[in-house]
């Protein structure tokens, strides 16, 4: 009898989310023609084959080379009862702190985008109060101790009637990176806004809302063709150097063929630090989204990002050592005119061992010394600890070298790919490491972001968990 081959190579096992009903099924991991599925069934809804990587060379590389030992939040907030993803959070069970912790302080919002994974909008009128806001930010604090980056977000977060009294809670709390996720309506239209945000900085940055240079895919995505704004809040974040982040959502055979442009564009900005892109997740509202054609995986970002800029390498666009099936960076230093690409020129080794103060630097003198400034510099440009570490919590810390002067955070130019699982990619080995955390309303948890879409986000708790809950064996 000959042996049954199989058409894929077996990797692993795990557990992940029936798509359907959002129950805990039995999962595998195979690579199969070069591209790596999850393959899932349901007793009641049959199986399931979930594209998560199109790159399994690249998904390989994160999964067995940069690995990093865990860092878990001061204090669990719940108790393991009834497993994960049931008992966010963060319970025992979830491996990683919040290396991005979000801080949503209302659901109203000046726009009512098709693609919108808080469901927000102009009919949505709750803000929450201060004294909310001061408990979640106590809880965030309470965790982490001095968080990396504390990131306000909506709706719109600064259609706020307190937005700047919030502000100032954030500034009496030791964050040590403060950003602003928003769409830019408020900056490119009220006069002196601007202005009053650069007295927050230098630990202070604006998270624009930034999807294409196109009409179209502004339309689709966000319901009107916000270049004009775009463009009037730029030139006021430009005039002002205030530290800015574009953030691109991407859906397939939408917007992805315009990668490269945007980071070129980005490049002309004074106030622009790097671009965030962000596949478009299966979560909240999503008008026109078909997850078998739309969906993007992470390793499809970095292929055309790498084919439509010349600016970076494979190995320039590399995963972030604590959650690398989700996250990958690119870091690059602006210079009289020119971008060096850096990350590739460092050893994987050097990102893992992140807190024993030691580089390997190449063989050139000149280039040692690139590196080291490159790496002193902090997501806080004037922090003390000096360390590109802060910038997503995941690189080394660097100790001094005399002589050397790290360049401002003005010179420093990142590309990030950050990927949100969903009911659909979801697997339990991966969600555990969920780095960007938010913090729920009732101010005594903070719920890994994925898990919050799926189960915890408005009403989802009682409509969708409490029965997938009862049907554990819960004491």
């Amino acid at each position: 009898m000959t042996p049954r081959v199989r058409p894929y190579l077996f990797y692993g096992a795990t557990q992940a989310l029936c798509a359907t009903c959002l129950r805990i099924v039995q999962a595998k991991e195979v690579i199969e023609d070069g591209k790596v599925f999850l393959l899932k069934r349901c007793p009641q809804h049959g199986p399931e084959k979930v594209l998560v990587a199109e790159d399994a060379a690249y998904w390989r590389l994160g999964r067995e080379k940069f690995l990093k030992p865990p860092e878990q939040v001061v204090q669990p907030n719940t108790a393991h009862r009834y497993g994960c993803p049931y008992d966010c959070g963060i319970c025992p069970e979830h491996e990683q702190h919040g290396c991005l912790s979000l801080l949503e302080i209302t659901d109203h919002c000046n726009l009512r985008c098709p693609t919108c994974y808080a469901g927000s909008g102009p009919e949505r009128q709750t803000h929450r109060s201060l004294a909310v806001i001061e408990g979640m930010l106590d809880r965030i604090v309470a965790n982490e101790v001095e968080p990396d980056i504390v990131q306000l977000s909506g709706g719109e977060p600064t259609l706020h009637p307190e937005f700047f009294a919030v502000l100032d809670a954030c500034r009496r709390r030791p964050i040590r990176h403060l950003m602003l996720n928003t769409n830019g309506v408020r900056i490119a239209t009220e006069a002196g806004f601007a202005e009053r945000l650069a007295d927050y900085a230098p630990r202070f940055e604006v998270y624009l809302q930034f999807d294409s240079l196109e009409e179209a895919p502004l339309k689709a995505l966000r319901g009107a063709d916000l270049r004009s704004v775009r463009e009037k809040a730029l030139a006021k974040l430009n005039a002002l150097n205030l530290s800015t982040t574009l953030v691109v959502t991407v859906r397939k055979g939408l917007n992805d063929g315009e990668l490269g442009r945007i980071i070129d564009f980005a490049l002309q900005q004074r106030c622009v630090r790097g671009v965030t892109f962000q596949p478009v997740q299966d979560a909240g509202r999503n008008d026109g989204f078909d997850p078998a054609i739309h969906r993007l995986t992470l390793s499809e970002v970095r292929r055309r990002i790498l084919e439509q800029s010349p600016i970076f390498r494979p190995e320039d666009l590399i995963p972030v050592p604590c959650h690398p099936d989700c996250l990958a960076m690119a870091y690059a230093l602006k210079r009289d005119g020119k971008v060096t690409p850096l990350t590739g020129l460092i050893d994987p080794q050097v990102l893992i061992d992140g807190g024993r103060n030691t580089i390997v630097y190449e063989a050139d003198a000149s280039l040692r010394t690139e590196l080291f400034k490159a790496f002193s510099t902090n997501h806080s440009p004037h922090s003390a600890a000096g360390a590109l570490h802060r910038l997503l919590c995941c690189l080394p810390g660097i100790g001094a070298v005399a002589g050397a002067v790290a360049p401002s955070y003005d010179q420093v130019f990142r590309v990030i790919i950050m990927q949100f699982l969903d009911r659909h990619s979801l697997d339990l080995r991966n969600v555990r490491k969920s780095c960007v955390h938010i913090a729920h309303p009732d101010g005594r948890r903070i719920i890994p972001f994925d898990t919050y879409n799926l189960f915890y986000r408005d009403d989802l708790e009682q409509r969708v968990l409490a029965p997938l809950r009862a049907g554990t064996q819960a004491p």
